[in-house]
């Protein structure tokens, strides 16, 4: 298998941890999705998609993790993202899983599988396994969207496309990633900073409008897989409406399995409170 490049801006211990990494594609309707694999193939399966204008790197921290305790660790990008082919006519999370189900396949994972969603990429696994229920026996929702219970105070983002210097568009990715990301100014680190500039100028998907509607609560009902779900305390896209996610998700889904509530953090609670959510996460999929 092919070793897998790891970007620059890592640190160096990051590139040592993760240096085992594959380099997989996998190809559907003329578009190739790049995936990134760590541990033995002949481990349980734990698939981790990335939120909305990133990559596989939102889950830098917590890969080595998941494959030092037992697991084989695919990381897709998702199409339209990353180094992944936008497919044509691929404009929202509608439109992915019929790319990741053909990629799965195509990888074929000799062990039980669980899907991880991070934020976009939660609502995207809901819709996946709704249409492939074969493909995974768990979902682990992570500050996914598309409850219909958005705080009324939305997040305001700020565009950076049009700003002629590095340094400007820098200081707007600042005020983007505390604004809908991270609760804290200490967790807005160099490599955060470096790896959603990397990510945002290769969002080939700009128009997505889904995520600020209720279609992950209209598709859980129909997910037969065990769902669970993990939240920061401060998620900046539900606020104090939290506790009715933590409801609705527990009331739509037929197999429901756990719900953790990271305490004060925000959106992106793999990266912002890592060594708790690795814990839980691990003690989720063990369930």
């Amino acid at each position: 298998m092919p070793i897998a490049v790891l970007p620059d801006f890592l640190p160096l211990a990051l590139r040592d941890i993760l240096g085992d990494a594959e380099r997989l594609e996998t190809r559907f309707q003329n578009a190739t999705t790049v995936w990134h694999a760590w541990g033995q193939a002949d481990q349980p399966t734990v698939v981790l998609l990335h939120g909305g204008s990133g990559s596989w790197t939102h889950w830098v921290r917590n890969i080595a993790p998941l494959r030092d305790a037992g697991w084989r660790v695919l990381v897709p990008d998702l199409p339209g993202f990353g180094d992944s082919d936008l497919p044509e006519g691929c404009t929202d999370t509608t439109d992915l899983p019929p790319h990741l189900h053909q990629g799965l396949q195509q990888l074929k994972p000799l062990g039980p599988v669980s899907l991880v969603g991070f934020s976009f990429g939660g609502m995207t696994a809901a819709l996946w396994l709704a249409a492939h229920p074969e493909d995974a026996q768990a979902l682990v929702l992570v500050g996914a969207p598309g409850m219909g219970l958005a705080q009324s105070q939305r997040t305001t983002l700020k565009g950076w496309r049009h700003l002629p210097t590095p340094e400007a568009q820098r200081e707007v990715h600042r005020h983007n990633l505390l604004a809908l990301m991270l609760q804290h100014e200490a967790s807005l680190d160099p490599l955060a900073l470096a790896l959603h500039a990397a990510n945002v100028q290769r969002d080939r998907m700009p128009r997505r409008r889904l995520s600020s509607t209720d279609i992950l609560a209209r598709t859980l009902p129909v997910v037969r897989a065990r769902v669970s779900a993990i939240y920061g305390e401060n998620d900046a896209l539900y606020g104090p409406r939290l506790p009715e996610v933590q409801m609705a998700m527990a009331q739509l889904s037929p197999c429901w399995g756990q719900w953790h509530t990271l305490s004060g953090v925000g959106h992106w609670v793999p990266y912002e409170a890592t060594k708790v959510f690795n814990a839980t996460l691990i003690q989720v999929l063990r369930a």
